[in-house]
């Protein structure tokens, strides 16, 4: 799923950009613009969209380069002394 496509389900989980916006804390202005023409949302506001929805729309769908699944670490191979 493409950034946009996150943004508009958020907006429908939500009801309206101006319900999503009032959960978010900002402006619907500010969502038309992450719905036209923004390509990121910030760390802050993909947790407050989690928030806004529920987590219908996670912080880790809206930016996997800050969220996304931590790498497991390799399993121990041996005894600590």
């Amino acid at each position: 799923m493409t950034f946009r496509e996150h943004i508009k389900r958020a907006i429908d989980l939500a009801g309206s950009q101006a319900k999503l916006a009032e959960g978010m804390g900002c402006s619907q202005q500010y969502i038309s613009w992450l719905l036209k023409e923004a390509t990121k949302i910030s760390g802050d506001m993909a947790v407050a969209c989690e928030r806004a929805t529920n987590g219908g729309v996670t912080r880790t769908d809206l930016r996997p380069d800050l969220f996304g699944p931590e790498t497991s670490l390799p399993a121990p191979t041996g005894e600590a002394a």
